[in-house]
């Protein structure tokens, strides 16, 4: 059911690594807050990476990846389906190698302070502490945040992380 207020804040990861990927983050971005349910709170920096756990013929296809945060009128379970429908409208093919180049990949990285596990949501999104492509961005929009079951601020996880996955800042402004 659908609320009147803006209540919810929602983080949203996003990253491509195929065609122009400044604009599918633009485009990906501009679908998501198409919905008169969702009004943008912020945006991070966008940050080039290397990909992980690529096939070795795809690991100079480097990432864009930000993080944006939207304010919600929905509760976050349709959200799932509209991003799924968005990494279509956007050309991702999803094929059996779920670490493929792709033109978008949006995860929902978290949902005011829900723990869900159901119909294929998972939210906080049970790897974005481990990757250093989602804590970077995450900690330029919300450091001192601590999601459900972290028991650390996104800051202190950054911190903690190990040296050398390279991250580095592609846009500030975007």
């Amino acid at each position: 059911m659908k609320s009147t207020e803006f209540d919810l804040e929602i983080g949203f990861s996003l990253g491509s690594n195929l065609g122009d990927r400044l604009e599918n983050l633009k485009a990906a971005t501009k679908c998501l807050l198409s919905f008169p349910e969702a009004r943008l709170a912020e945006q991070s920096s966008v940050y080039e990476t290397e990909p992980i756990g690529v096939r070795p013929e795809h690991a100079h296809l480097q990432f864009l990846n930000a993080v944006i945060i939207i304010r919600s009128s929905w509760p976050v379970e349709p959200w799932l389906a509209k991003v799924g429908a968005i990494e279509a409208e956007l050309a991702r093919d999803r094929i059996e190698d779920r670490c493929a180049p792709r033109t978008m990949d949006i995860d929902i990285l978290y949902a005011g302070n829900s723990c869900i596990d159901s119909g294929g949501l998972v939210v906080p999104h049970p790897r974005w502490a481990q990757r250093r492509f989602v804590v970077q961005p995450l900690a330029d929009v919300r450091p001192d945040l601590i999601l459900p079951g972290a028991g650390k601020t996104v800051r202190e996880i950054l911190n903690a992380l190990p040296p050398g996955e390279r991250c580095v800042v592609f846009a500030e402004n975007w």
